[in-house]
């Protein structure tokens, strides 16, 4: 479960999950909450895999949602689900959405940057 809040001049994304791989996986879609505002208009269209490497959970969160975030501005792509699994070199998810149609989708907020 995700929970999108107001922090200062930013927006921050809380985060519960059961296992380390389903955190993962609600913090990827609570960063696409924040891009596109409701995940709904996102169709499960297209899969990308992403495979990060690390072994410190909170690094390893941090990059992976770099990466996702590196993904919608360098291919405007839009992901509304992820299967994550997790080993202790890493993990490795496949996402699931659409490249970014102006026409169909409304984006929400403008994410520069991953803190």
């Amino acid at each position: 479960m995700y929970q999108v809040f107001e922090h200062t001049a930013d927006l921050g994304v809380a985060v519960e999950a059961e296992t380390l791989a389903d955190l993962y996986a609600e913090a990827g879609a609570g960063l696409f909450a924040v891009i596109a505002g409701d995940l709904g208009q996102v169709r499960l269209a297209e899969s990308e895999t992403f495979t990060v490497p690390g072994s410190d959970p909170a690094w390893l969160l941090f990059d992976f949602l770099g990466e996702l975030h590196a993904a919608f501005e360098l291919r405007r792509m839009l992901f509304r689900e992820f299967a994550v699994t997790t080993t202790d070199d890493g993990l490795e998810a496949v996402a699931r959405g659409e490249r970014y149609d102006p026409e169909r989708h409304v984006l929400a907020h403008e994410v520069k940057a991953i803190t």
